[in-house]
């Protein structure tokens, strides 16, 4: 049997966008910047995607900017509004405990003379919103939070924090990652306070290689890649047409049963979790089920080295990860377990567990099964 649960390292594309995306390359190959036929039908699908997507977020459809996906809109985010908002001032705010993709970025605007002031989290990953108080002048004009946490699957209070921040400086704009979020939360950007968003096609049953940001109508922003001026001016290059159209037939199948579809996934999470606090030596990082996303898990595993215990997974057919799936070619300790004061010895020895809306129970069976023979087997050759 295979068993795949490391959806939140990419998701299998649903059937129907994989001929989307097909019918694309074949008959509708035009250009969407041409005058002809072939490029006013492509333009058509893209403003049908972007209709689609922009009805999820309850926002407008000119708000939304394609990308390339989630690293490329977080680093539009933060560069953008960097850039065009400088005379305002030069400081940011982000948490410890964000994706590469947000810490490496501000770390590089750091280096050009900007700001940065990371925020501490709780022991169950939740930002410490006295300590956003506290950071927020009058110069700050960026905060950024990620909406799920991608290792841990911790909800952040998103709307506390977008009152936090409009309370102290009106004027700061909040930002938030909403790769892991999107498609699993409830998210109103214009309700709930959020000026930019982040999402990734391929977390949704889409392509990889698509994605976008959302960008309320007020946010000035400077443009990462100037060219043709495609996208008001905000990312010129011509359309990723397929990439676009399988991201929004994604979007409309997943959100065809949200509800329904992440009841189902929280009880799994739920489910699995029992089965696994019947296992010796195992413990959970992150929050309770009130501020966890539906579909991930992390554990720590005594006396396990994590990369150990993945390939032994592997060669039952068990897909799982060892953290972030953008850094697993590159060993290091997870800043967002130290952050939630994980102890030391058990930094390296943490794997994820992620689902979808296709994943069923006889893979969580399976998938524990295979995690005990494998933890029986293993254990005779640790030292006690």
């Amino acid at each position: 049997m295979e068993c795949y649960l490391d959806n939140s390292a990419t998701t299998k594309c649903f059937e129907n966008v994989v001929e989307a995306v097909i019918d694309e390359m074949r008959v509708n190959y035009g250009n969407p910047s041409s005058m002809h036929l072939k490029g006013l039908d492509a333009e058509k699908k893209i403003k049908n995607a972007t209709k689609i997507i922009a009805s999820s977020l309850k926002c407008q459809e000119k708000e939304i900017i394609y990308t390339s996906g989630g690293t490329e809109a977080d680093n539009m985010a933060l560069i953008g509004v960097a850039k065009a908002y400088k005379r305002n001032g030069m400081h940011i705010i982000t948490t410890m405990i964000e994706h590469a993709a947000i810490l490496q970025t501000a770390k590089s605007l750091e280096e050009e003379g900007y700001e940065v002031t990371y925020l501490p989290v709780d022991n169950r990953g939740i930002v410490d919103l006295k300590a956003l108080e506290e950071a927020i002048r009058e110069d700050t004009i960026l905060v950024s939070v990620m909406g799920v946490n991608n290792e841990i699957g911790t909800i952040e209070p998103l709307e506390e924090i977008a009152g936090i921040i409009k309370n102290k400086n009106p004027k700061t704009l909040f930002h938030v990652d909403a790769v892991q979020a999107y498609g699993k939360i409830k998210l109103n950007p214009k309700k709930m306070g959020i000026d930019l968003l982040s999402v990734s096609g391929h977390k949704i049953h889409a392509p990889k290689g698509i994605g976008f940001l959302y960008i309320s109508e007020n946010v000035k922003m400077k443009p990462l890649i100037n060219g043709g001026g495609q996208q008001r001016n905000l990312r010129s290059g011509t359309e990723n047409v397929c990439g676009i159209v399988g991201i929004g037939t994604a979007c409309e199948q997943i959100f065809k049963n949200f509800e329904e579809d992440n009841k189902r996934m929280r009880e799994l999470r739920n489910y699995m979790l029992n089965l696994l606090s019947d296992i010796e030596g195992v413990s959970v990082n992150g929050a309770d089920d009130e501020h966890s996303a539906p579909h991930i898990i992390s554990v720590s595993v005594e006396k396990i080295r994590a990369e150990v215990l993945l390939h032994s997974l592997e060669e039952k057919g068990v897909y799982v990860s060892s953290g972030s799936a953008c850094a697993s070619n590159k060993p290091a300790i997870s800043a967002t377990l130290q952050a939630i004061g994980v102890k030391k010895e058990l930094l390296d020895s943490t794997i994820r567990f992620s689902f979808c809306v296709n994943t069923t129970k006889e893979e969580i069976d399976y998938a524990i099964s295979c995690l005990k023979d494998t933890l029986t087997l293993l254990r005779k050759y640790v030292r006690r």
